[in-house]
């Protein structure tokens, strides 16, 4: 069994002006069936939100916490829940 889910993850650390958001996407592109955004937030944060199968978002997830992303991670706290559609594809906002 592998619903679709909608994955909201906020990153903080050093996040911002490093191409972690270029890197959330293309790794939501490797991982493939993942559709949303990655979006810089005021307080120096990254919102991503990754719409697809639990198994897809579980491994974007894991890839936000211990991947080898740009800049530096310091947490990412995640909620989880049912997808809500409209969007195309993967993007930078």
């Amino acid at each position: 069994m592998n619903e679709n889910v909608r994955l909201t993850a906020w990153v903080r650390g050093r996040v911002q002006g490093v191409g972690f958001r270029w890197w959330t996407r293309a790794t939501a592109l490797e991982l493939g069936g993942l559709v949303g955004y990655a979006g810089n937030l005021g307080d120096g944060r990254v919102q991503v939100v990754a719409e697809g199968a639990r198994a897809q978002c579980e491994r974007l997830l894991d890839w936000l916490h211990h991947g080898d992303t740009p800049g530096r991670v310091d947490g990412v706290t995640e909620i989880w829940g049912q997808p809500r559609g409209g969007y195309e594809g993967f993007e930078i906002r």
